[in-house]
């Protein structure tokens, strides 16, 4: 996952497909995985569970993109 927003709470955002989730405590252009711990109906919130800050698109961050970041959708 890619962290694209930092939300006026200042939890990170990322989006799957237009689904978003907060991640406490990521911040923007942080790349790793992350663990859904709560869905909502318009939402999800998460927790870190691994990644590094401002890493680049390399083999560690690929293996955990989802497969619609990689084609660009």
């Amino acid at each position: 996952m890619t962290i694209s927003e930092i939300s006026r709470r200042g939890d990170g955002i990322a989006k799957v497909d237009g689904f978003v989730i907060f991640v406490a405590g990521a911040k923007q252009g942080w790349q790793g995985k992350i663990k859904v711990t709560q869905v909502a109906n318009r939402f999800a919130t998460g927790a870190v569970i691994g990644g590094s800050e401002g890493m680049s698109m390399g083999s560690e961050s690929k293996a955990s993109t989802s497969e619609s970041e990689e084609t660009g959708m």
